[in-house]
């Protein structure tokens, strides 16, 4: 998943951050209102983490004008407010969930998951191409019943690969996808991962086709031999 996390807190958005991404997801911060909402109407975020307390626009106001933007991105209130009136107003407000602070950061995944659930198309649970399989509920990959090990990045690549079967994917949408706002474009780090995960998909499986196609000059694809015959 990727997770905008609104919190004007530093030492709190980057233990949560820090946390989020450990568990595989992608997490980019704002420290006030008006810049959480601001990213959050450019990138195509899976859920928003929203304090209550901010700078400039507070929680209430950010989410309302979510809403009002036309913006449908699930969001966790994560407040120090913890008088049920914050936490009837913020679910009526369009909150799928309210998590009172201090937390344990395993209900916070939980919660999540919980949310990943709603969202998510129960058929987009399994991703399948040719004889590649990834879990997105067990985080699990495998190629010809045999199970790979992966990297977050490198499982975070192969799924959205996986949700583009044939179809070419810049190394623009990947950044975008996979990695933070601030990423550098100029550097060669996701050649790396991609050369990585080729390994481990493709060269791993000497007597299978390559199913990870390098397109020069455009991206990366993944294909299904059998769909070129």
């Amino acid at each position: 998943m990727r997770i905008l996390i609104v919190e004007d807190e530093p030492r709190l958005a980057e233990f949560v951050r820090q946390g989020l991404v450990q568990a595989g997801h992608v997490a980019d911060t704002a420290d006030n209102g008006a810049t959480g909402l601001e990213m959050a109407a450019v990138t195509a975020y899976d859920a928003i983490l929203l304090d209550l307390m901010l700078p400039g626009q507070n929680g209430f106001e950010v989410l309302r004008n979510l809403r009002e933007f036309g913006l449908p991105t699930p969001v966790i209130i994560v407040s120090a407010l913890s008088g049920t009136e914050h936490v009837i107003r913020g679910l009526d407000a369009g909150a799928v969930d309210y998590l009172r602070k201090p937390f344990a950061f395993e209900e916070l995944l939980a919660r999540l998951r919980t949310v990943y659930r709603k969202t998510a198309p129960i058929e987009a649970s399994i991703l399948r191409l040719a004889d590649l399989e990834l879990d997105l509920v067990h985080r699990r990959v495998s190629r010809a019943g045999q199970l790979l090990t992966l990297t977050n990045r490198e499982f975070a690549l192969l799924e959205l690969l996986l949700r583009n079967p044939n179809r070419i994917v810049t190394k623009t949408l990947m950044a975008e996808k996979v990695w933070e706002v601030d990423f550098d474009m100029g550097s060669n780090v996701i050649e790396v991962h991609l050369s990585q995960l080729r390994r481990k998909l493709d060269r791993a499986f000497p007597d299978l086709p390559p199913l990870l196609e390098t397109v020069v000059g455009h991206g990366y694809r993944l294909h299904d031999p059998a769909a070129t015959r």
